[in-house]
């Protein structure tokens, strides 16, 4: 995830690297417009990347509560008992988009971010390695079709939102999931966002970019987790 801030009379990238837990070239990398470390400008806006996508591997278990069409869920976590299957996903112009993910099952986010060709390409590759969440989504609907590049988003709330507008998504409950679609949980410390990946044993499951790794950094994987859903986004052309 990452957030926006508004620069102010004073603020040094060093600062502000330092108040954001992120790094002066991370923020250089996330804000490209800014050719000097040492000149920026009250006023303007600054793309700060997020310390951490907040999943961690011990949070796997149960399922954040399903909501409604249009509304979040809120409070703790809450038990989900699904169907046995879902049947197939929901295809988009060039593929599945679980499909799609599958095939990088495995992969370091940091590696599969070098990749020349793919959902490699398409992920942006200034973004830190423990917060490629949004960035591995967003890749993934690229290929698949169901969003265009300039749809794609690094932020969780970011990504929301545009789906939000593109009329060929719609909010449903998870119980209504098919594999790809797009789910957006509310954690602890921010979001997080994944593709819903299917039921087992009536709980749902997930993929996506998480923090597995020893390190926090993160690697496509498939698992359940127990934090609220905000929203689950299908697409349908």
């Amino acid at each position: 995830m990452s957030n926006i801030h508004r620069i102010k009379s004073g603020d040094t990238l060093s600062h502000l690297a330092q108040r954001y837990n992120t790094s002066v070239s991370a923020l250089m990398k996330a804000n490209p417009q800014i050719k000097n470390a040492d000149l920026i400008y009250a006023g303007k806006s600054l793309n700060i990347p997020g310390s951490k996508d907040t999943f961690e591997s011990g949070s796997a278990g149960r399922a954040g509560g399903a909501t409604g069409g249009g509304g979040s869920s809120s409070g703790g976590a809450q038990d989900v008992q699904g169907p046995s299957s879902s049947g197939p996903g929901v295809r988009g112009p060039k593929g599945s988009p679980f499909e799609i993910a599958s095939q990088h099952l495995g992969k370091n986010a940091g590696s599969l971010k070098l990749e020349k060709n793919g959902v490699g390409a398409d992920m942006e590759d200034w973004v830190p390695n423990n917060v490629n969440c949004a960035n591995f989504v967003s890749a993934v609907l690229e290929q698949s079709g169901q969003i265009s590049d300039s749809q794609h988003d690094n932020s969780v709330m970011g990504l929301m939102a545009k789906l939000d507008r593109d009329p060929k998504f719609k909010r449903i409950d998870l119980k209504d999931a098919k594999p790809g679609d797009v789910v957006s949980m509310k954690t602890n410390g921010g979001q997080h966002v994944v593709m819903f990946a299917g039921w087992k044993d009536g709980k749902p499951t997930f993929i996506g970019s998480n923090n597995v790794n020893s390190d926090g950094s993160q690697r496509v994987t498939i698992s359940s987790m127990n934090y609220p859903i905000m929203a689950v986004h299908q697409y349908r052309g």
